[in-house]
This record gives structure tokens, C-alpha cells and sequence, in this order.
């Protein structure tokens, strides 16, 4: 066991229900843990323990002291091991002196390249905080914390307010504030509370050091330590809020937005949270924060943390396991989610940051785009050539380049002078159309000539300056005024100018770009000011090196407080005002795009990774990327199919869209100046590739969009990470170049260049090619599996059955036709699924009860199709095929319905039993046998 730099970092939970009792490799410093006093409140879940230290050291180890010299620090308390080391210094580089004069130990160690363990450190039992007596609040138990000297930090906050909530059996809520002066809470994200309030008998236990203050949060069934902040000490003062806690695991998720694998490495390094304009590239902070992370335990439990904050952050790893949070402002606001699956981890974070949007049927299909088609023809160019080789597509996209001179809310007059006309051929072929409106607004344009900035100016609507005038910055049209989404008025602003261009342009969705927001001078064209918000205390390891680098000036003053508070929230709340005025100006089903984001921006908008290069790393990476954001409750998300940035090749394009018809989202974006990658410019082959995966996901709609309706309901994810479905199957913690679709759906891409065949890992059981329904049987085991250019394996899981239909070049085209069903047989001869049908655009169907839905079982030698509920949507449609994997006999008579059928077929060699033609309607049951 580790030794610990400031307090225990392992806790063992031994045979007591009383006693924790910490071991640490220093022979001389054990701990005690007693039960506290009786005037100490505490309840079921909740205790308070007092720590008294037994010691055979010098007087020189009393904490309570002050700072001590290097040697008697060493003798008592610097025995730290290296991995545990907790960094005394985050603020700046510090020098023996510098470190000691902190009370800090400081032991040099051989440096091997950039990062490592720190040389200034905390030691065992750092002066901080002393907690008072927890007493009954109506949410559960508050208690003061004050310190005895200040710390070393400038404006140090003395005492602090600790809340502990147990919100739910799963769910925990502990935030420290400063109760004599009211500091910047986030606002919007916690609209939701979802969950069983029962709390008589939690998942968890919760015990705190009274002196210096942490807490020790333990799942009750097995004792487990998950969270241990007695490792390091607490540190709160105006700008610099800290807290280290010890982990159950190294197997670790979230902390998003980043390029990284889909599990952290912990081997000394961090991630900083600042919404930021940056193409994905390592060790970036990228276009949005949300920090929540994820720890798979190691025995199929997992639990979760959430601190809601949107200030700037670094959070810190090492390899003890263990990990530091560090913001520069707000409070510190925690949720603790228990599970114990990691799948009902994320449902109960979820909970909190709001269940996902449903999101139109059409958003499903195929979407097109690129930063280059200059004008309408253009366009229109693009539609009829998709047509002519057959690929379906059903959104087609503008960039900027439909902008009068880049303005928002305009159209070119000579280039698309005939957009809406355009719009309205897109609707009568079923289609729909979506542009770019990025939120700066041109504030170079003569008065009266541009109405939303005349507009926007009269109802001082635009974000301030530190002086209180309009604060300028610079993007695509020149000098730009950003609005302040956080102001009521501007979210009225924002509606009018949206109706307004709406009325003349039929637009079907908006996609909200730049939003960080971007701004390409440092802060404003007249520069910031020279302040603590400009320049803080400490600063988190952004790009740039300062928190205005490639974004508005912190300092700026919005409705709800400063920019340096509510920066990381600029793109949720654009989201959120787009989001209703799209409600409003088009009463169906809003679709939003935004690259910014923050957690609950899924209740309101999609999400893409941003400005991915054409090149086969980034290929890979896209999948944690999708997958990550499904954990952070955005499951309607994709990667730019074949990249953004530079030149694509035919194999990588193809290899692209392959992996790309799985995506939640799928959509083709192209920069200017790149070589062009809209399906039909590649040779026959690459198209026929292209054309058979893009009609195997438009097949396949009907399952996905059932997935999207338990996300939104239940928050089940739908592009899936293995662990998430066998949270037992150590194999599947970390694999990141394979996902599922819901629970059924395996999916393989090939993500080398010239690969002609794709490792694969299997969970346990029955696996069936969905090309063939030949059946792979799995111990749980790597498999290779044949992957020409115009293959991706996609395998569906024994006991699944997934509801198909007919493809066509667009959903309208699509929704019409036959459904089949694919059958896959578990080993006990059962499966089953369902489907959830509604118009795919109205608001609120599940909710008022305007859908159908549809359950499937097999068992034995049948299979059958039952409504649950039927509200008219189904009407007309048919099931027209049934093929069941996994028939071990050759069938000799097939019947649905009792009817004999005479038309069907069996593979010995698939064992794939095959009955087309049957034209049944789906409001009936249905039911087909063999023998």
C-alpha cells in the first residue's frame, strides 16, 4: 500500500461496522478512526469520525504548528510515496524556499522529461480546515468549516459551509460555499430531478475527518473506499478552489472535451476544462467542458463524479490512483453517483443534467455539407448528383458561404438570391435543409443597413465590456458584437431575428458553430484589461496560456455575472435560446447543431467533434469521441465523415463512412479548400461501397430510433462503450475501436490503412454476422474477421431482434415501406425486442401518449409481433420479411398467421430461415411458425 502525502489515500473497509482504520508504510504513524462524540448528529448514512494520532515521533510532527524545517518534515511527514505526491505548487514553480515557507515538503527526484511527480509536496496532515458539528438541514446535514491561519493562497476564504443532501439511494450531493458572501453558481443545468427519493437504506456511507477536513465516501455493500479527499487538503480562497481525493480504480472515463482514448491515462498528467475554437489534437483543451468522470471498479460496479462548475479547471491524475481539482472560481458543488453498473451511472447523472431531446426522424439519415458550395446551382448540384448514383441523403447543408458579406441572419443577393426557392425543391423531394448561424453579430455595417445588430443595440442585448460599452471582437464578418444568451431580452432578440429570417427561408435546423465563443483577437480589438479576472492567481493549462487567447475578454460583464464565470456555459445557452425559438417559429421536433457545450446541452441540441483532419488517427479517435459524449448525455453526435481538414483519400473516405453509418449523427462536412468527398466524386467501387453502408443504416433507422426514444425517456445510451453493456468482462474496460448500438448491435470498423481484415473482440455467447446471420460462438475472445473494402462487420447478439425496413433515398421515401424483422435465436431458442413508432416529428409524443409501440418475442419455432399501443402512425405499414438466425433444423412448412406460406428459404450453411412476401400489417399481431 501506498504511503500518503497529506492523509490516507487507500482505506481499507475491514470487519467493523465502526472502525476504519487507514495503514500507512511509515512503521511509525498509524491512525485511529473513533466514533464521534454523542453531541455529534449524524444519521444511517452519514457519520462523523474523530481521528486521534498515536505517534513515536519528535513534538516537531504537530500540524497545528506552522511551517517546519525540510529535515523534521522528512522525519515525520514527507515519506510520501512517489505516485501519491500531491503538488504544492500548482499556482507557480516553486524553489526549497518557496516550498518550505508553505509548510510543504520538498524532496527532488531524477527528471525524465516533461511532468512527473512534483518535488513540492503536501505533507501527511497539512494544516486546513476544521469541521464543526454536522446539524439537520431540511435536505440532510450542514456543518462550518473554518481555519485557524490563512493559507497561502491570496484572499483566502476562512470559513466555508458544508451540505451534505442524500439525494436518492444512488445519488449523493455534498457542496462547500461561503456562507457570509454569495459566490457565482451555475445556472440551468440542474432543471431535472429524476430518481427514487426513498434514501431509508443508500448505496453509500460517508465518513469525515473533522481536523484538517475531508470525507471518505464508501459503497456500503462491499466497503469499497471510492472517494477519499483526506489525501490531500481542502483549499478555498476567491479564485483558486482545490481538492484531491484517492480512486477505486485507474479505469477511468470523462473529463471531456478531449482527444484521448476512451480511458484517462493516469500516469502524471491533466486536463484542462475552457471551451475552446481548437481543431482536436492532444493534450488540448477542446470545444467544451463537462466534468464528470466515470470509474469502472474492476468488478462490474462503477460509480461517478460530477462537479458541477463551469469555471476554468485543471484536473489533475497520478497513478496512486488519485486526482486534483483545480478551478478558479464558483464553489464546489459534487455529485456522487453509486450505480452500481456503470450503465445506471450514467442514468443517474443524467437525472441530474436532464434526460436527452427526441430527435426528428429525418436528423437519423445522411447529411451533407462543405465550406465551399458558393451558391445555390452549386447546391442544387449537389442534391441531383447523390440522386443520379442513388445514395440516400436527406439533409442537405450551407456554411457561411449563403451569408450576405458572412452576416448572419442574411443571404446573398446575387449568389442565393434564390435560397428559399432552393429550400422549397429540397422539401417537395423530402428532404431538409439546414444552414450555419454562428452567434457574432457584424457591428461594421452603417446604421439602419443591418437590422439584428441595430436591433440587438437598442435592446442592449450584446455582451460588455469591464466599462459598460459594447464589447468588439473580430470573426468571419469583421468586428463582431457577441449576444448575451444568459439576459431574457436576448433570448427575445435572438427568437425575432430567427422568425424573421425563418419566414423568407424555410430552414429546417440550424446549425450553431463558433460558439465557444471564437473570437480571433485576443479578447476584444481594444485588448483587456490588466485585472485578476484577466490575469488569475493561477490559470489552467489552456492553449494560448491565458484564459482570453482565441475568446472575449473574461472580464466582459454579461446579465448573470462575468464572462470568467459563465464562458463554458456561452454554447449551452445559445443552445438553449435556438432550441426555443425553432419550437416556436416551427411547432415540430428542433433540430440544433452546436460545437460548444457543457453538460445538458443534450436536452436541447446535437453535437459533432469539430475540425477533425482527413487522416486515419482521427478516424480511430472519433469512435471514444462519440461514445464519451453519449456519457455526457449528447447521444446525437458524429464525427465530420471523411474529415474536415485537408485532403481525404478513397480508402480512408470509404473506411469514413463506413464507421460513420454508425454514428448516432452522420453528416459529410468538407473544408474549402480541400479536395472534394461527397460520395459520388469516387470511383464505382468506393461508391457502391459507400451506397451499400449507407443504405444498411437507412434499413436499420427504426432500431436506432427506438434507441434514441429509451435515451430520451430512460437515458439508456445508443452508441454504446463495451463496458457499459458487460461491465463483468475485464476485456471490454478499455476497447475503444469496437461499440454497440444499444445492447443488440456489434459493430467492427476497420480503422487501418490498407486493412483487408479486422480484429474483433466477442463477448460471451452468440454472435451473428448481420450480413449473413452466420453465427460465431464466443468464450469472450479476439476473432479475425474477413474485411474488404466494401465490408464493415457488424454482428448482432444472440436473443436480439431488430426491426428493419426497407431503405430509400430519404426517411420520407423510407418510413413508407415494408418492415422486416432479423431474429437472432439465443442458445435457449428465444429473443426479443421492440419498436417505437410516432410521426418522428411532433413535439412530445411519448409524453402525450401520440405513438405506437410494438413488442417482438421468439420463442421455440415462432416468432411474434405484438402492438402495445397503437395511435394511428402505423397505419398502412407491413411487415413484409422475417429472417430468424440461428434455426438448427431445416424447416419443412412455414405458417403466419395460421396461413401456410409457401415462399421461403434456408441456409443449412448460415442456418438463416428466410420468409419474404408477407405484407402483414403492423397493427395486428402477427405470428410466424415453422416446423
Amino acid at each position: 500500500m501506498a504511503r500518503i502525502c497529506c492523509g490516507p489515500l487507500h482505506t481499507l473497509a475491514l470487519l467493523t461496522s465502526v472502525l476504519l482504520i487507514m495503514v500507512l508504510k511509515d512503521k511509525n504513524l498509524s491512525f485511529a478512526f473513533f466514533p464521534s462524540a454523542a453531541e455529534w448528529q449524524h444519521s444511517s448514512n452519514i457519520s462523523y469520525r474523530s481521528v486521534e494520532f498515536r505517534k513515536n515521533l519528535s513534538s516537531d510532527v504537530n500540524v497545528s504548528a506552522g511551517p517546519r524545517t525540510h529535515t523534521s518534515l522528512v522525519r515525520g511527514q514527507c515519506g510520501v510515496a512517489v505516485e501519491s505526491r500531491i503538488s504544492c505548487g500548482r499556482d507557480r514553480s516553486l524553489s526549497r524556499a518557496d516550498c518550505e515557507g508553505r509548510g510543504c515538503c520538498y524532496v527532488p527526484l531524477p527528471r525524465s522529461g516533461l511532468g512527473g511527480p512534483p518535488w513540492c509536496f503536501y505533507p501527511v496532515r497539512y494544516p486546513g480546515y476544521k469541521m464543526g458539528p454536522l446539524l439537520p438541514t431540511e435536505k440532510g446535514q450542514r456543518a462550518t468549516l473554518a481555519r485557524s491561519a490563512p493559507s497561502y493562497l491570496p484572499r483566502d476564504i476562512p470559513t466555508l459551509q458544508l451540505d451534505v443532501m442524500p439525494e436518492t439511494l444512488g445519488r449523493l450531493h455534498l457542496t462547500l460555499k461561503d456562507p457570509a458572501s454569495p459566490r457565482y453558481e451555475v445556472p440551468f443545468v440542474t432543471s431535472q430531478s429524476r430518481g427514487q427519493k426513498d434514501i431509508q437504506n443508500p448505496l453509500y456511507d460517508v465518513d469525515f475527518q473533522p481536523d484538517p477536513f475531508g470525507f471518505i465516501v464508501r459503497r456500503k455493500s462491499n466497503g469499497r473506499v471510492l472517494l477519499n479527499t483526506t489525501i490531500g487538503p481542502l483549499l478555498f480562497a476567491d479564485q483558486y478552489l482545490q481538492l484531491s481525493s484517492s480512486m477505486a480504480s485507474s479505469v477511468i472515463s470523462g473529463l471531456g472535451e478531449h482527444y484521448t482514448p476512451i480511458t484517462l491515462d493516469l500516469n502524471w498528467t491533466s486536463v484542462s476544462l475552457w471551451n475552446r475554437d481548437m481543431a482536436p489534437h492532444r493534450n488540448a483543451n477542446l470545444y467544451g467542458s463537462h466534468p464528470f468522470f466515470l470509474v469502472q471498479e474492476g468488478d462490474g460496479q462503477a460509480h461517478g463524479v460530477f462537479l458541477l462548475n463551469s469555471n476554468a479547471m485543471e484536473v489533475f491524475l497520478q497513478p496512486a490512483p488519485a486526482l486534483t481539482w483545480a478551478t478558479v472560481g464558483g464553489i464546489l458543488d459534487f455529485y456522487i453517483f453509486l450505480g452500481p453498473s456503470p450503465q445506471s451511472v450514467v442514468q443517474q447523472y443524467h437525472e441530474v443534467i436532464g434526460y436527452p431531446m427526441m430527435p426528428p426522424y429525418w436528423s437519423l439519415g445522411f447529411h451533407l455539407c462543405r465550406w465551399g458550395y458558393t451558391s445555390t446551382n452549386r447546391t442544387r448540384t449537389v442534391v441531383q448528383l447523390m440522386r443520379q448514383a442513388k445514395i440516400p441523403l436527406d439533409v442537405q447543408w450551407n456554411d457561411l458561404d449563403y451569408a450576405d458579406r458572412r452576416r448572419v441572419f442574411t443571404f446573398d443577393p446575387q449568389r442565393f438570391g434564390d435560397l428559399p426557392q432552393m429550400v422549397e425543391e429540397f422539401h417537395q423531394l423530402g428532404m431538409k435543409y439546414v444552414l450555419i448561424l454562428d452567434p457574432g453579430i457584424s457591428s461594421a455595417s452603417p446604421p439602419g443597413s443591418y437590422k439584428p445588430f441595430d436591433d440587438g443595440l437598442k435592446r442592449g442585448v450584446f455582451i460588455k465590456n469591464s466599462t459598460g460599452q459594447i464589447l468588439i471582437g473580430k470573426v468571419w464578418p469583421g468586428p463582431t458584437a457577441f449576444p448575451d444568451f444568459t439576459n431574457p431580452t436576448t433570448q427575445d432578440w435572438w427568437m425575432d431575428c430567427i422568425r424573421v429570417f425563418h419566414s423568407k427561408v424555410p430552414v429546417d435546423g440550424l446549425w450553431i458553430d463558433m460558439n465557444e465563443p471564437s473570437n480571433f483577437v485576443e479578447g476584444s480589438v481594444d485588448g483587456c484589461p490588466d485585472s485578476d479576472l484577466e490575469k488569475p492567481p493561477y490559470t489552467p493549462g489552456v492553449i494560448g496560456g491565458q484564459l482570453n487567447s482565441g475568446t472575449l475578454c473574461v472580464s466582459a460583464q454579461q446579465y448573470l455575472s462575468s464572462h470568467y464565470n459563465l464562458h463554458n456555459l456561452y454554447g449551452l445557452t445559445e443552445a438553449i435560446a435556438t432550441h426555443r425559438a425553432l419550437l416556436k417559429v416551427k411547432s415540430t421536433r428542433p433540430f440544433v447543431l452546436s460545437r460548444s457545450s457543457f453538460p445538458g446541452l443534450g436536452r436541447f441540441s446535437a453535437h459533432w467533434t469539430g475540425d477533425v483532419r482527413s487522416d486515419w488517427e482521427q478516424l480511430r479517435f472519433s469512435i471514444p469521441g462519440v461514445l464519451l459524449f453519449g456519457l455526457y448525455g449528447v447521444p446525437l453526435v458524429g464525427a465530420d465523415v471523411c474529415g474536415f481538414g485537408g485532403d481525404t483519400t478513397e480508402e480512408l473516405c470509404v473506411r469514413w463512412t463506413q464507421l460513420g453509418a454508425f454514428y448516432p449523427l452522420m453528416r459529410n462536412h468538407n473544408d474549402r479548400p480541400n479536395a472534394p468527398q461527397e460520395p459520388y466524386v469516387f470511383s464505382q467501387q468506393a461508391q457502391d461501397a459507400m451506397r451499400t453502408v449507407i443504405t444498411l443504416r437507412y434499413s436499420l433507422l427504426p432500431f436506432l430510433y427506438t434507441l434514441f426514444h429509451h435515451t430520451h425517456t430512460s437515458s439508456r445510451t445508443v452508441a454504446r462503450p463495451l463496458f457499459l453493456e458487460f461491465p463483468t468482462d475485464p476485456n471490454c474496460q478499455t476497447i475503444d475501436r469496437q461499440f454497440l448500438w444499444g445492447a443488440s448491435l456489434l459493430i467492427s470498423p476497420v480503422l487501418e490503412e490498407g486493412a483487408l481484415e479486422v480484429t474483433a473482440y466477442l463477448p460471451p455467447g452468440t454472435w451473428y454476422s448481420l450480413n449473413n446471420g452466420e453465427a460465431c460462438y464466443s468464450k469472450g475472445q479476439y476473432f479475425l474477421f474477413p474485411a474488404p473494402l466494401d465490408t464493415i462487420n457488424v454482428h448482432v447478439r444472440e436473443g436480439s431482434i431488430i426491426p428493419q425496413q426497407a431503405p430509400a433515398l430519404t426517411t420520407t421515401a423510407s418510413r413508407r415501406n415494408p418492415f422486416t424483422l432479423i431474429v437472432a435465436l439465443s442458445v435457449g431458442n428465444w429473443a426479443e425486442g421492440e419498436l417505437f413508432w410516432d410521426d418522428g416529428e411532433s413535439l412530445d409524443t411519448f409524453e402525450r401518449g401520440n405513438y405506437s409501440y410494438v413488442l417482438f418475442f421468439a420463442e421455440e419455432s415462432y416468432v411474434v409481433s405484438k402492438p402495445v399501443k397503437l395511435n394511428g402512425c402505423l397505419d398502412g405499414l407491413v411487415l413484409g420479411e422475417v429472417r430468424v438466425f440461428g434455426v438448427q433444423a431445416p424447416p419443412t412448412a412455414v405458417w403466419a398467421n395460421g396461413k401456410k406460406v409457401h415462399v421461403f428459404s434456408y441456409s443449412p450453411d448460415t442456418k438463416v430461415l428466410t420468409v419474404p412476401g408477407l405484407d402483414l400489417p403492423m397493427t395486428a399481431m402477427i405470428t410466424v411458425k415453422w416446423s
